[in-house]
């Protein structure tokens, strides 16, 4: 695991107070802190600010306070788009792929900034990912739910980020799917490349991340090792339901 004490950080959002209507906040002085090659979850209720904290780093809602800032540079309000030549992927919850397309179709789209690397990129996404090689010619509509989501997370790494932002990544997928989708995820940061997640499946987010936030009412109830926040009674309790006390996380 990383050590966020000594290392310099990668990402961090400070002090954010976020929102998408005018003096309604979602976030209300929301923090975060991120190094390289981390793998941080970050969990809690419906309505807590996950995807929220997301789209403030993307510059997808509007900051009224607080900023981010990416390797050292102040990012606060970069569109999703400049981000991108900045290092960072993102995967949203919906709407990830262009079901019309094939799967190579999908990923050079992921390479349109820098069409020239299509080739060493395609290489390495379907090393990691074999079954998109066998599938490349397939439409994505037609793939399953598991396969879509590892089609849009390696679009997203066709630039090479030193980030990837995921939104939900398990939503809507059988637990059988899910469970393919966090080995994906692992396998991804095994690579080398952050992860930050942001998922409803807060019992299988803990066993997977490094670290993880439990956001409530848009700030940091409690922070810690997936271990460590998997085992405390109160997160237990509030957050994690009797399924994870039954099983002991």
């Amino acid at each position: 695991m990383t050590d966020t004490t000594t290392a310099t950080p990668l990402l961090v959002a400070a002090d954010l107070v976020a929102g998408y209507i005018p003096e309604v906040n979602i976030l209300n002085g929301c923090n975060l802190v991120m190094t390289d090659g981390d793998f941080v979850g970050i969990i809690g209720p419906n309505g807590a600010g996950k995807s929220t904290l997301l789209k403030a780093v993307l510059g997808l809602c509007s900051v009224r306070s607080g900023r981010v800032e990416l390797a050292g540079k102040d990012i606060t309000g970069m569109k999703a788009h400049q981000l991108v030549s900045q290092g960072v992927g993102y995967v949203p919850q919906t709407k990830n792929v262009f079901p019309s397309l094939t799967v190579v179709e999908n990923l050079e789209m992921g390479c349109y900034l820098r069409p020239k690397v299509f080739k060493d990129r395609f290489e390495y996404v379907t090393t990691m990912f074999p079954r998109l090689l066998e599938r490349r010619h397939s439409r994505a509509g037609s793939l399953s739910g598991g396969e879509r989501q590892m089609v849009a997370m390696s679009r997203a790494l066709m630039l090479e980020p030193k980030i990837l932002l995921l939104d939900e990544p398990s939503a809507g997928l059988s637990p059988t799917l899910q469970d393919e989708v966090f080995l994906q995820c692992r396998t991804i940061n095994t690579a080398g490349v952050a992860i930050l997640m942001v998922e409803q499946n807060a019992r299988r987010c803990l066993q997977v991340c490094n670290r993880a936030y439990v956001l409530d009412q848009g700030k940091n109830a409690y922070t810690g090792t997936g271990r460590e926040l998997l085992a405390d009674p109160a997160v237990i309790e509030l957050y994690l339901g009797t399924l994870a006390k039954a099983t002991g996380g």
